[in-house]
């Protein structure tokens, strides 16, 4: 077995788009597996002593993505760890090199349509915001969401497990995820 296999065996980063349900299920995939949570989103929060939207409103998106990377890192030094990426964190090359060297990389996939369903009511989602402040209309709404998954799912293709998360309850997704991960992780 090589070193890299027994490092990536150490961590598992949960992708997937706003709204797939990386913040729900990690931890209880992390509970499941007796494996501690790291949601990243929460990690950029406590380093910037403020929450992600007024990051995004007070700072912009390139202050948030440098951040986000400092998390990453932080958070990639945790031993069995499942960690919540935020939906865009691995759009970013040199995260996403970061990450796939570093753990297991799960997509939680979930078609565009029924993302659409789950966002339209969000108001905590800064990329989501018109002029960074109003929510954006209908069609907007889901031109902004059908191009950002469209920019994203490249990378998000690239995961070592997939699990559709669209209608299934979240006991039978972690279920098919610990299936999914077992071999992986021993």
């Amino acid at each position: 077995m090589r070193t890299g296999d027994i490092v990536r065996r150490e961590r598992i980063y949960l992708t997937g788009f706003m709204g797939s349900g990386k913040s729900t299920i990690a931890p209880i995939l992390a509970n499941t597996l007796g494996w501690s949570f790291v949601d990243l989103d929460r990690a950029v929060e406590i380093l910037a002593g403020r929450t992600v939207n007024e990051i995004f409103k007070e700072m912009g998106e390139p202050a948030f993505r440098e951040m986000e990377r400092l998390a990453l890192r932080q958070a990639g030094e945790t031993h069995r760890a499942v960690i919540a990426l935020g939906g865009g964190t691995i759009a970013e090359e040199q995260n996403f090199r970061f990450i796939t060297q570093s753990g297991i990389l799960v997509y939680l996939r979930i078609p565009p349509d029924q993302l659409f369903l789950r966002l339209q009511r969000k108001t905590d989602r800064p990329l989501l915001a018109g002029d960074g402040i109003a929510r954006l209309d209908e069609p907007a709404l889901r031109s902004k969401v059908a191009d950002l998954h469209r920019m994203r799912e490249p990378y998000y293709g690239m995961a070592d497990v997939v699990v559709e998360t669209g209608t299934q309850p979240v006991g039978l997704t972690v279920d098919e995820l610990v299936r999914k991960l077992t071999p992986l992780i021993l």
